[in-house]
């Protein structure tokens, strides 16, 4: 069973995104992190783009795969986390401390259209049959 946070908003693709400070962290949920199993590498836009909603903003690799990332909300990347780029693993270890990208200009209509923690364990269960 995969760990899902009540306070975060989530995409079919496994992304999360949550609220703070004005802009919009962005990362992959618990699920994606161990059906990918191991993280060795992320990649991500640089700060100053624009991303579109569903548009990939970077790839996520493991041992196994290599997979887009996509971004839940269309908006402008305000920062991305060095800490998961130099260390991939921490994905692994703490997929919701470990934001990806940080997003800013954002539309909240879009943001509020996401997935609540109980849609999405409705749809990692179906998933799981």
């Amino acid at each position: 069973m995969s760990n899902i946070p009540d306070n975060l908003k989530y995409t079919k693709d496994h992304e999360w995104a949550q609220v703070s400070d004005g802009a919009v962290l962005i990362g992959v949920t618990d699920y994606a992190q161990n059906s990918l199993g191991d993280i060795v590498y992320v990649e991500v836009r640089e700060q100053g783009n624009s991303v579109g909603q569903g548009d990939s903003f970077g790839t996520i690799e493991s041992v196994k795969a290599a997979e887009d990332l996509y971004a839940p909300i269309a908006g402008k990347v305000a920062g991305v986390n060095d800490d998961v780029l130099a260390s991939p693993e921490k994905v692994n270890k703490d997929p919701y401390g470990s934001w990806l990208i940080k997003m800013e200009e954002f539309d909240q209509g879009q943001l509020d259209g996401l997935m609540d923690a109980a849609a999405y364990k409705t749809f990692v269960d179906s998933l799981d049959q």
